[in-house]
């Protein structure tokens, strides 16, 4: 499985921090171009690459860390995404409940992504959180999974996990996955699973 980080804000920063902490080889891109990703890639390691929007669209698995509206100029870059999974680690800050439709944002998300598999996660804990260790008294952080393709759901699951992350699936985005937004009762919960 090959990942790609598109975004390098905090977001971003924090998830690659984590998979060059993890020993995850990823690409990160964002809009402005590798040369603006050079010092963050330098920074964390070889496993770490700032590379092209296009070149990292080519990933198995490609992470949305950027502001919501957003996404859609990014589904935009490809021509088919079947086959490959999406994850969306998205908030819908700033966004109106009437953009949305009554839809959970990923679904919403979905359609900007035809043929991928959506998945949503990495989005429940402020930056500064997700880039810490996860490991933490005794435990680790838990990471809620939610989607609803079952098998793109225990990829992501286990992605997370190797991460150093606890997770926790949810089961469908209609379902588990709108506790996941924002304003869900799982947002910005900082919670710890022992053992």
């Amino acid at each position: 499985m090959t990942y790609a980080i598109i975004g390098s804000g905090n977001v971003g920063t924090a998830l690659a921090r984590q998979f060059a902490r993890s020993g995850i080889a990823v690409a990160i891109a964002n809009t402005r171009g590798p040369e603006t990703l050079a010092a963050l890639a330098d920074e964390l390691g070889a496993r770490i690459t700032a590379t092209t929007l296009q070149q990292a669209l080519e990933a198995d698995v490609v992470i949305l860390a950027l502001p919501f509206r957003a996404h859609v100029a990014v589904g935009r870059a490809a021509k088919d995404w079947s086959g490959k999974i999406v994850v969306d680690a998205m908030n819908t800050y700033g966004v109106a409940p009437e953009e949305l439709k009554g839809r959970p944002s990923s679904d919403v998300v979905a359609d900007a992504f035809p043929g991928a598999k959506v998945v949503k996660t990495l989005n429940q804990l402020p930056a500064r959180l997700l880039a810490m260790n996860p490991a933490e008294n005794g435990g680790r952080r838990v990471m809620f999974v939610a989607g609803n393709d079952e098998a793109a759901s225990a990829s992501i699951a286990g992605l997370v996990d190797s991460l150093g992350f606890a997770p926790i699936s949810l089961g469908k985005i209609n379902e588990g996955g709108a506790l996941l937004g924002l304003g869900g009762p799982l947002v910005l919960q900082n919670l710890i699973k022992q053992g």
